[in-house]
């Protein structure tokens, strides 16, 4: 179920935000102070070209750091891709099929706004703030 959606997904919106996300990564990298942000936003383009078997867990770090990097992310690009995620969320929940990948587009907004606050991870994965299980657990 889950190569389904990732696959009709990719048709239908993945791919443009994948290339937004590359586009926004390649421009962040002209300077090095913009690298960080570069280098997050690729991380992102792969989670927005296929999100299904992954999830986002809050990012392990110093709160304020993470922060003013949001805050510049906010103002240098973040905001057109969060507008990009909401425009095709409401494109997708026009049809009844299109619903839920409409909803996974309101809630990546959020990602594309505060994108320091969370890492991605496949689903099942012990998290950063987790201890992973061994044989003696």
């Amino acid at each position: 179920m889950r190569t389904i959606g990732n696959v009709i997904w990719f048709i239908l919106c993945g791919v443009w935000l994948g290339i937004a996300y590359i586009l926004a990564g390649i421009v962040s990298c002209i300077t090095i102070i913009g690298i960080p942000f570069g280098i997050q936003s690729f991380k992102l383009a792969g989670y927005v070209m296929w999100p299904f078997g992954r999830q986002l867990v809050e990012s392990p770090g110093n709160r304020f750091s993470k922060g003013v990097f949001n805050i510049i992310w906010i103002i240098f690009g973040g905001i057109w891709l969060a507008i990009t995620h909401v425009i095709f969320g409401i494109l997708l929940c026009i049809t009844i099929l299109g619903i839920p990948f409409g909803i996974k587009n309101f809630s990546m907004a959020k990602l594309a706004l505060f994108p320091f606050d969370f890492s991605v991870e496949r689903k099942g994965d012990p998290g950063p703030n987790e201890a992973p299980l061994t044989s003696e657990d």
